[in-house]
């Protein structure tokens, strides 16, 4: 089982639904998928094999479907599968992000979602459409928002692509101040989702780019686990290539760029930077670099040693992932490195360890005890 899975009965007991993930190698990297497993007979079979992830399972009254949140390409939507025949059939459409649902016993159906300019909110699922059950966000109407544009680029015959946000003052043919985000993961993606800081600074005269490397979800278990055991070489190019085409397209400024990400965002982030001089500045929140230094410190002694194996055995994996660590003598970008104090997920160790790098080399660098935005 998926360890978000979230197991839901049957209405009638018989059955559990439940989120199954791949080869234990894979871990994080292989889509979740929707299981059904018989109570009496304890045998499971998945209803619609398709290569995306699943999340929080809902029956319907009858027992004949089950709904769920579907991961696609930047969007997420609730839709219903039909055991019978796995159909998926998506009961919600548009550029948009669900992010929870719910089903009542005489089968109304909530859900939990919102878009670019719009943050969640409850809308009842109805014949004729979405209708919203309240909005606590009304204050938004009164305010200038930016909207986030797709763009595509391709990188070693790779279509990929990410989001720009453009500043509320934008005029076409003049450049900006760019800011570029990294998400973190590394399996996820940037999506039509409500982001209050791009909004920010969209509204202070910055371009917003986030872009969506190999590594990432929506698009499939090949496109995620194109970073396995590879940290920071396969994505940071994508990166950079998806930087090199917003130059292109006469929006970014090449001369003004900062950069930064949260979690795996920031282990990109420094792999980045240690790899490119060109950022002006960048942010590297809850991240690490030196994995000899991670093993047995954080809580994913598990997954390094399915992904990398272990320090003594595989010190060509660890060089790798300790990319810009080992390498801090390439970074020349300033750079905030946080971190939560009291973080077990990524601890301090990580951007402390990073921070004393730039600082040995008289790096401009600073480390401050944040959370994120």
């Amino acid at each position: 089982p998926y360890w978000e899975t979230r197991p839901a009965w049957s209405p009638d007991g018989t059955r559990v639904a439940y989120l199954r993930s791949g080869e234990d190698k894979w871990i994080y990297y292989s889509p979740w998928q929707l299981a059904i497993v018989d109570v009496a007979t304890g045998k499971e079979r998945i209803p619609a094999d398709i290569d995306r992830c699943f999340t929080k399972p809902r029956w319907a009254p009858d027992g004949k479907s089950v709904y769920a949140l579907v991961e696609q390409n930047l969007v997420t939507l609730l839709s219903r599968i039909d055991l019978a025949d796995g159909k998926v059939t998506p009961l919600t459409s548009g550029p948009r992000f669900d992010y929870d649902l719910d089903v009542s016993r005489d089968g109304r159906i909530v859900v939990l979602g919102g878009d670019d300019l719009h943050p969640y909110q409850i809308s009842a699922v109805e014949p004729e459409g979405l209708r919203t059950l309240a909005d606590h966000n009304a204050f938004l109407a009164h305010r200038q928002l930016a909207p986030a544009e797709v763009f595509h680029y391709t990188r070693d015959g790779v279509d990929l692509e990410g989001l720009v946000v453009k500043p509320l003052d934008y005029v076409e043919g003049r450049r900006y101040p760019t800011i570029v985000r990294l998400h973190g993961g590394p399996v996820y993606q940037y999506s039509r989702e409500f982001m209050p800081d791009w909004q920010v600074y969209a509204a202070n005269g910055f371009v917003v780019v986030a872009l969506n490397p190999r590594g990432g979800s929506g698009r499939g278990f090949d496109f995620a686990k194109a970073i396995y055991a590879d940290w920071g070489n396969v994505d940071a190019k994508d990166v950079l290539a998806g930087v090199d085409h917003v130059v292109q397209m006469g929006i970014a400024d090449p001369d003004r760029l900062g950069i930064g990400g949260w979690s795996y965002g920031a282990i990109l982030t420094n792999a980045v930077i240690a790899s490119d001089t060109r950022f002006k500045a960048a942010v590297s929140g809850a991240g690490a670099s030196n994995m000899y230094g991670m093993f047995g410190h954080d809580q994913y002694v598990r997954e390094y040693t399915l992904e990398l194996g272990t320090p003594w055995a595989n010190r060509e994996a660890y060089d790798r992932a300790s990319f810009p660590f080992l390498h801090a003598d390439r970074i020349t970008t300033p750079t905030m490195f946080q971190c939560g104090e009291a973080d077990a997920n990524v601890p301090c160790l990580g951007a402390e360890q990073m921070y004393q790098a730039l600082r040995a080399r008289n790096v401009d660098a600073k480390l401050t005890d944040n959370v994120p935005a």
